[in-house]
């Protein structure tokens, strides 16, 4: 019934919570970075990662959602991928981290939701894989959820995610093009001063480098002083932390004057990495670090109650760690740490154009008391982008 009144209702305020149509950071002409993307320009882009949503607007308070990658269509307790985590602030409730950190695999869907919707979450995650052909014996899982909150727009104490929930975002995981903006996990987010969301990107490796893949996925929900392509929008536009503080060249108008708004450099932002490259965790936790370099390209510098955190993982069959096989020893092929630098950058290019498409492809919200997030005023952006020569004309 729930879900039906959902969706009754999502048909019935379309025209209050979104403004505009959207189009993504590369669609413009914002091309950060060196490399390729892929043919999504998308995580999916590295072969078997599938990502599913399950948005959640309801009444004029719940704004709110999960999104679930999965790193291949298989069961992951019995074919797990090796994994990393790399904690930049750790002012979160991430669930699972530790035991990645320790054992260095994944065997579970990722999944990210709103700060006090994690614990239900784990649950589903739980519930799913338990539930799963062959796994009927199993006794122990470890479910991997990030979150960031969502709890200006969202009423975060409602707590409305369900095992359900969760079950239909991984069921609805596909490959090909991923939904951005105001969709599952990013309903409700916002970050460097606009309505922000779900951003995805990637990168692809020219040939002499091994032609693989890097792929980023991002639940934006940041602060810091926006800058697109070194150009600084945030600045131009008085909309930045410290904005209220420190004079200002620009007569634009602020968001602070506005819809009961107040600047949050505050957050969180989950970063999940996925590649095709033969590496295993320990050389994944340093491609989580470079991930992280992506947030300060766009502004973002880790405030103190800002949860930032990376996953990473690899999808490469020589890598894949099998239960199911026997003997103690498993025979593992992997990258040489020299051949790490062009994985690093990919990382950094995907990471910051994820951001930004979190960004262009968010439209304005409104949520609980009546507040309303502005979504990034594209005009006005590419204007201050030709003006530093930080679009392509």
């Amino acid at each position: 019934m729930r879900i039906a009144l959902t969706v009754l209702f999502l048909f019935t305020v379309t025209n209050m919570i979104f403004s505009q149509d959207r189009e993504r950071a590369r669609d413009m002409g914002i091309q950060p970075g060196i490399l390729t993307p892929g043919n999504w320009n998308a995580i999916t882009d590295v072969e078997g990662v599938l990502v599913g949503h399950k948005t959640i607007i309801d009444g004029d308070d719940v704004r709110t959602g999960v999104t679930a990658i999965l790193p291949h269509p298989g069961n992951l307790f019995r074919d797990r991928v090796p994994g990393a985590v790399y904690v930049g602030n750790g002012f979160g409730k991430a669930l699972g981290f530790t035991q990645v950190q320790e054992l260095g695999e994944l065997e579970t869907p990722i999944a990210l939701t709103n700060t006090l919707s994690i614990f239900n979450a784990a649950h589903g995650v739980a519930d799913y894989v338990l539930n799963l052909p062959g796994n009927e014996n199993v006794r122990s899982v470890n479910p991997v959820v990030g979150e960031t909150n969502d709890g200006w727009l969202n009423n975060i104490r409602k707590r409305v995610i369900t095992t359900d929930d969760i079950y239909e975002a991984i069921e609805r995981a596909e490959s090909g093009p991923v939904e951005e903006g105001n969709v599952g996990a990013g309903t409700g987010t916002r970050a460097l001063g606009f309505k922000a969301g779900i951003g995805t990107s990637s990168r692809v490796l020219p040939d002499e480098y091994g032609g693989y893949t890097v792929g980023v996925l991002v639940q934006s929900n940041f602060g810091g002083i926006l800058t697109i392509n070194g150009a600084p929008v945030g600045r131009e536009l008085n909309n930045h932390y410290m904005a209220d503080m420190l004079p200002s060249e620009t007569d634009t108008h602020s968001l602070t004057d506005s819809h009961g708004y107040d600047y949050d450099v505050d957050g969180s932002i989950m970063i999940v990495v996925a590649t095709d490259a033969p590496i295993t965790s320990r050389n994944l936790e340093r491609l989580a670090k470079r991930a992280f370099l992506g947030i300060a390209r766009v502004g973002g510098f880790a405030s103190n109650g800002s949860g930032d955190y990376v996953i990473a993982f690899s999808t490469h069959p020589d890598v894949r760690i099998n239960t199911d096989s026997e003997g103690d020893k498993i025979s593992q092929i992997e990258l040489k740490n020299s051949a790490m630098t062009p994985l690093f950058l990919a990382a950094v290019e995907a990471t910051e154009e994820a951001i930004l498409n979190s960004l262009f492809m968010a439209e304005t919200m409104s949520g609980e008391n009546g507040r309303t997030m502005e979504s990034l005023p594209i005009d006005q952006v590419l204007e201050i982008l030709k003006q530093y020569n930080a679009v392509e004309h």
